[in-house]
């Protein structure tokens, strides 16, 4: 049974990849990065997912990139609000955290090697209006190509392969693939505003995302209810 490396953050992807990497046949740790995020209400959640699915462990690191601010997931700027699709797709969305997905196939690149794991998994999605530079195919090539270049494992002949089974599906499938594979999304959490109890805002791009998906498919987004 091979092991793999899940990145986990908590919230609907991430969910979905790990039961995806379960149903390949993977013995999936799961990390989840605490990165400052001021939607911390995420980490509890990853704890809800990583147990529900059952990932072979589960780590939790802190890499505090709130010291660099820079974003409105971590410093004292305001989340974006009611916006329609268009605006969503207009530009980079000030939610974008400088170099977040490098920084996290970084670590967990680096906690595969020490696990003889060879495939990392990641929920990054680059259709519905994410606008995110580092969710894009052409960057995950990018670093896999890194991935064999930069470890001992890799210059001794493992090969590293990065997964991103969601990276060109809308959300919608991804809520399909994920009700298929048995996630419960009431254990997710993806909301950017949320109360200081963790309740959803339902107004950020993300909870606005995640419901118009779960109305396609005729179903109400549980995080929403």
């Amino acid at each position: 049974m091979p092991s793999a490396v899940v990145l986990l953050s908590g919230g609907l992807d991430s969910a979905v990849v790990l039961a995806i990497a379960n149903s390949q046949g993977f013995k999936a740790h799961a990390l989840t990065v605490a990165y400052g995020q001021r939607h911390a209400v995420e980490l509890e959640a990853s704890k809800k997912v990583a147990r529900a699915l059952g990932a072979a462990s589960h780590q939790t690191i802190a890499i505090p990139l709130d010291t660099f601010g820079g974003s409105a997931l971590t410093d004292d700027i305001d989340v974006p609000l009611d916006r329609p699709a268009e605006a969503m797709e207009a530009e980079i969305p000030v939610t974008y955290v400088p170099a977040r997905n490098t920084v996290f196939l970084s670590l967990a690149l680096a906690y595969a090697e020490t696990k003889a794991a060879h495939d990392l998994f990641l929920g990054v999605n680059a259709v519905d209006y994410s606008g995110y530079p580092d969710c894009r195919p052409e960057f995950l090539r990018a670093f896999e190509d890194l991935a064999n270049l930069a470890t001992k494992a890799g210059v001794e002949g493992a090969r590293f392969r990065i997964h991103a089974p969601l990276v060109k599906l809308s959300k919608a499938e991804i809520i399909r693939h994920g009700l298929d594979l048995g996630v419960d999304f009431s254990l997710t959490h993806s909301c950017y505003a949320p109360s200081p109890l963790g309740k959803v805002c339902g107004r950020c791009d993300s909870c606005l995302i995640r419901a118009r998906a779960f109305a396609e498919i005729g179903l109400i987004d549980p995080a929403q209810q």
